[in-house]
Protein backbone atom coordinates (compact mmCIF):
# COMPACT_ATOMS: atom_id res chain seq x y z
CA UNK A 1 0.00 0.00 0.00
CA UNK A 2 1.20 3.18 -0.87
CA UNK A 3 0.58 7.06 0.10
CA UNK A 4 0.00 9.61 -2.97
CA UNK A 5 -0.24 13.15 -2.63
CA UNK A 6 -1.71 15.21 -5.19
CA UNK A 7 -2.81 18.96 -4.67
CA UNK A 8 -6.67 20.13 -5.08
CA UNK A 9 -6.06 21.08 -8.68
CA UNK A 10 -5.03 17.59 -9.46
CA UNK A 11 -7.17 15.18 -7.31
CA UNK A 12 -10.13 17.80 -9.79
CA UNK A 13 -8.47 16.77 -12.87
CA UNK A 14 -8.02 13.25 -12.19
CA UNK A 15 -10.28 11.63 -9.79
CA UNK A 16 -11.01 8.68 -11.72
CA UNK A 17 -7.59 7.62 -12.03
CA UNK A 18 -6.96 8.56 -8.21
CA UNK A 19 -10.19 6.04 -7.09
CA UNK A 20 -8.96 3.61 -9.36
CA UNK A 21 -5.89 3.79 -7.17
CA UNK A 22 -7.56 3.44 -4.04
CA UNK A 23 -9.53 0.23 -5.17
CA UNK A 24 -6.20 -0.87 -6.01
CA UNK A 25 -5.18 -0.39 -2.53
CA UNK A 26 -3.56 2.80 -2.14
CA UNK A 27 -4.10 5.82 -0.31
CA UNK A 28 -4.34 9.47 -1.27
CA UNK A 29 -3.97 12.93 0.66
CA UNK A 30 -5.01 15.85 -0.84
CA UNK A 31 -3.08 19.27 -0.55
CA UNK A 32 -4.68 22.69 -0.15
CA UNK A 33 -1.39 25.01 -0.31
CA UNK A 34 0.92 22.57 1.15
CA UNK A 35 -1.36 21.49 3.89
CA UNK A 36 -3.38 18.48 3.84
CA UNK A 37 -7.01 18.55 3.44
CA UNK A 38 -8.61 15.12 3.06
CA UNK A 39 -7.31 11.53 2.67
CA UNK A 40 -8.69 9.09 -0.02
CA UNK A 41 -9.00 5.31 1.59
CA UNK A 42 -11.03 2.41 0.64
CA UNK A 43 -13.88 2.03 3.14
CA UNK A 44 -13.37 -0.73 5.91
CA UNK A 45 -15.66 -3.78 4.94
CA UNK A 46 -17.52 -5.99 7.09
CA UNK A 47 -18.78 -9.22 5.88
CA UNK A 48 -21.73 -10.25 7.88
CA UNK A 49 -23.28 -13.42 7.24
CA UNK A 50 -26.79 -13.07 7.50
CA UNK A 51 -28.47 -15.51 10.09
CA UNK A 52 -29.56 -18.83 8.97
CA UNK A 53 -33.33 -18.63 7.76
CA UNK A 54 -33.97 -22.15 9.43
CA UNK A 55 -32.74 -20.49 13.13
CA UNK A 56 -34.67 -17.48 12.28
CA UNK A 57 -38.33 -19.52 11.67
CA UNK A 58 -37.52 -21.65 14.84
CA UNK A 59 -37.13 -18.28 16.64
CA UNK A 60 -40.97 -17.30 15.33
CA UNK A 61 -43.28 -17.79 18.18
CA UNK A 62 -46.74 -17.76 17.23
CA UNK A 63 -49.88 -16.28 19.61
CA UNK A 64 -53.31 -16.86 19.16
CA UNK A 65 -54.88 -18.15 16.28
CA UNK A 66 -52.77 -17.91 12.43
CA UNK A 67 -54.12 -15.26 9.95
CA UNK A 68 -55.47 -17.83 7.73
CA UNK A 69 -57.59 -18.72 10.45
CA UNK A 70 -58.45 -15.48 11.23
CA UNK A 71 -59.13 -15.24 7.73
CA UNK A 72 -61.48 -18.23 7.37
CA UNK A 73 -63.61 -16.82 10.57
CA UNK A 74 -64.24 -14.05 9.18
CA UNK A 75 -65.44 -14.65 5.91
CA UNK A 76 -67.91 -17.55 8.66
CA UNK A 77 -68.62 -15.34 10.87
CA UNK A 78 -68.61 -11.72 9.19
CA UNK A 79 -71.50 -9.48 8.36
CA UNK A 80 -72.09 -10.87 5.28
Amino acid sequence: MSTQRVSVREARQGLRQLLDQVQAGDEVVVLRQGVEVARIVAPKRKTTLLPDLKSLRTSIKLRGTTLSQEVQDGRRYGPY
